[in-house]
């Protein structure tokens, strides 16, 4: 749990630094879209329409309405706050498993999400225990988030770890800190410090697949 707070927090600095009308990673999104999503993903029961289905509509439509009152700064601070502030108590995530799995890539990610979407972007440095669970949780959902790729993927760590996140007769080596491979396989691959390595083919196969979001 130790890691959610400071990432919550970190990620609603971020927010208020870069303003609402600043670009993100997220197509489409300026910062106040990304405010939006992350309150009503744990403030309303519309949020089970980010799943898509029946409530993907109306969850679009408030997502929406909450961006365009936060195009003023007051409005926008008033929204990063509530996110800041933590979920409400009839929220799946108020429940410290479920909020531990679920909003630490979240929050790593959406943070960078940010950060990156400008030329001047650096990478972090991270805490060594923080990147460990960056990885861990990596490791859980690789083969959820490689599943359109019609080729293997092996994830590498610059200490020589690796993780078989995808089989197949042939495969690519993405190379990367645990952060940064978290990065890809969450869709930002342009914006991701890697290296792949893989015979040419396979290389194609994998910038062919759909990126995850």
């Amino acid at each position: 749990m130790r890691f959610v707070p400071p990432s919550r927090e970190m990620l609603a600095e971020t927010l208020l630094a870069a303003g609402p009308s600043a670009e993100t990673l997220c197509d489409g999104w300026e910062c106040r879209h990304l405010a939006a999503h992350l309150v009503l993903r744990e403030h309303h029961p519309l949020a089970a329409g980010i799943a898509g289905g029946p409530l993907e509509k109306p969850m679009q439509r408030l997502l929406h309405k909450w961006a365009d009152e936060a195009r003023s700064i007051p409005g926008y601070r008033r929204l990063v706050e509530r996110f800041a502030a933590g979920p409400s108590s009839f929220s799946p995530f108020s429940i410290g498993p479920v909020e531990r799995a679920a909003n630490l890539t979240e929050f790593f990610v959406h943070t960078e999400d940010v950060r990156r979407a400008h030329d001047t972007w650096a990478p972090r440095v991270l805490d060594r225990e923080y990147s460990e669970r960056l990885w861990s949780a990596l490791t859980r959902v690789s083969s959820l988030l490689f599943r359109g790729a019609d080729v293997g993927v092996i994830l590498v760590r610059p200490d020589g770890k690796r993780y078989v996140a995808k089989k197949a007769a042939t495969s690519v080596a993405i190379t990367g800190e645990p952060a940064e491979l978290l990065m890809f396989g969450s869709g930002r691959r342009s914006h991701a410090l890697v290296t792949l390595e893989g015979a040419d083919d396979a290389l194609a196969l994998l910038a062919e697949a759909p990126a995850s979001h």
